[in-house]
């Protein structure tokens, strides 16, 4: 490693890479901004960061999709991977990398020494099954697993399958699975998440299924090494994913770097991937000898009228014309704040209108509108020449110093919710300081006492927004920055005793009038 670069905590995010058999929904959306929220808090704590993200490509639904299309399979998924590509621009996701498994170069000869290795470690092994085969979900059932014959994620009858396939061993660690969950050398949050994996160690795990006979993948697929009638089962395939961005298999510099020997290797999923995640996973990375993720973040569904939102159940809510009518960060900011970051939650757009109006043109908007309109009035933009300019023992600035110590911990626990929470709490405080203090009273006042406590309010006000712009930069990157701007700092960086010397503007509102917003000024910053 690096020598500059060793002192530095290394970190690297994932969110899990969906199917292209359609378009992206909002559910995908709630976990991508997650995951994107961690890595801009790290990036902005120091150290090294990367954030990845990409396509499932691999899959019998993916192919059968593309033919209910009429387009060739590559066709079909080079268009419909690049509108999961698109949406780094239109959520503002700070990816690093996006990985694509049917055509990146990297994919293959990583996804083939995986499979070398556990084969080797005498993991791998061929033989005859039978069984229902949910092709939603990738997943063969057992009959006691479905929902009145149906599978309990789809609602679908899956297909009998008789072939014969090669298996891993994953019964093998059972053990060793139990004894890792029990010392939580991977942590999974939430709690009942955990509590449902140690339930499946305790009922016992059953070997199975990494392949598929390329009759049934028409063709599509990894190839399995030294077995040209098989390809990899979507599974195997996709979970290496991690690993193969790195360069696993090729030039393996990243993946020492950030795999082997970072501090966190952290995956965001959503509950109905749980098994292959918190199972499957781990296994295979024992058996090659592989580090094992750090944390694994399960969210919950987001639904629609209480049903959850999903390709098959044809109720799915595009983000792309969302944020072209409300704006980025106010979708980020309705995603992550109400939606519970651990439970399901239901996308209302009557609930997100409610939301940009009162909470953040209302609320937020209206304080930066008024504090920094005062400033301009009063001051010309900037509170100079003043010995009330040492504001650390203001009643607002001690609130607002405990926020910012809270902020950390919210966003390294995934309880984005709170975070939102406690900040929105903050700006009703400060929104309160406004009218109990009264600068416009003070600001017509001839006391020269007045007019010092009136640059010491302004001076508060203003390092409050600071404060505000601080604790949102992970969450709504545009607002941080656009606020940041008005107050004339360049950086969360700056010291808030700099903050009354600073050039200060009010220009447009953070969040102007619904009619007025537009796509295009949402995304003319391409930064991260």
């Amino acid at each position: 490693m690096n020598e500059e670069h060793s002192h530095k905590p290394v970190r690297y995010v994932t969110t899990a890479i969906p199917y292209v058999n359609s378009a992206p929904h909002v559910g995908f959306a709630l976990e991508a901004i997650q995951a994107d929220t961690l890595a801009r808090y790290y990036r902005l704590s120091g150290g090294q960061t990367r954030f990845l993200s990409g396509t499932d490509e691999n899959s019998i639904k993916n192919v059968q999709a593309a033919q209910a299309a009429g387009l060739p399979i590559e066709s079909f998924i080079e268009r419909n991977s690049s509108v999961f590509r698109d949406l780094e621009n239109v959520l503002a996701l700070s990816y690093d990398d996006f990985i694509r498994t049917s055509s990146d170069a990297r994919h293959l000869p990583g996804a083939t020494k995986l499979w070398r290795r556990c084969f080797d470690r005498g993991d791998i092994y061929k033989r005859q099954y039978e069984g229902l085969y949910c092709i939603g979900c990738e997943q063969f059932y057992k009959p006691e697993d479905l929902c009145d014959g149906r599978c309990p994620e789809h609602g679908t009858r899956p297909d009998l399958v008789s072939e014969e396939n090669w298996f891993f061993r994953l019964s093998r660690y059972q053990d060793q699975l139990k004894q890792i969950y029990a010392t939580n050398q991977i942590e999974i949050l939430p709690e009942k998440r955990r509590n449902e994996v140690l339930a499946w160690l305790e009922k016992g795990l059953e070997d199975f299924s990494i392949s598929r006979s390329q009759h049934r993948a028409q063709g599509w697929g990894i190839p399995v090494p030294d077995d040209p009638e098989q390809v990899m089962y979507v599974w195997f395939d996709a979970l290496a994913n991690y690993i193969t961005a790195l360069g696993y298999g090729a030039d393996e510099d990243l993946f020492f770097r950030y795999w082997q020997n970072s501090q966190s290797r952290e995956h965001f999923i959503g509950k109905g991937i749980t098994r292959f995640h918190a199972l499957y996973w781990p296994a295979i990375l024992l058996s090659a000898g592989i580090a094992l993720p750090t944390r694994l973040f399960v969210h919950g569904y987001v639904t629609a009228e209480g049903k959850k939102i999903g390709k098959s159940a044809g109720n799915t809510v595009d983000p792309v014309p969302i944020v072209a009518q409300f704006g980025t960060d106010a979708l980020r900011y309705y995603l992550l704040r109400h939606i519970r970051s651990t439970s399901d939650g239901d996308f209302s757009k009557e609930r997100l209108e409610r939301a940009y109006d009162s909470e953040l043109a209302g609320q937020l908007g209206n304080l930066v509108h008024r504090v920094l309109s005062m400033v301009e009035r009063y001051f010309n933009g900037s509170i100079q020449d003043c010995e009330a300019n040492d504001i650390k023992d203001d009643r607002l600035i001690v609130s607002g110093e405990r926020l910012m110590k809270n902020s950390g911990s919210l966003v390294e626990s995934y309880t984005f919710d709170r975070l939102l929470d406690e900040v929105w709490g903050f700006v009703a405080e400060c929104n309160r300081y406004v009218a109990e203090e009264e600068p416009w009273a003070l600001a017509k006042s001839k006391d020269e006492n007045d007019i010092l406590r009136l640059k010491t309010c302004l001076s508060s006000l203003s390092g409050g927004l600071f404060i505000i712009a601080k604790c949102i930069a992970p969450v709504l990157p545009y607002t941080s920055r656009e606020l940041l701007k008005k107050l004339g700092a360049s950086t969360t960086n700056c010291d808030l005793g700099q903050l009354p010397a600073l050039r200060i503007s009010r220009g447009k509102p953070l969040f102007p009038a619904r009619h007025d917003r537009s796509l295009s000024r949402q995304m003319k910053s391409s930064e991260g």
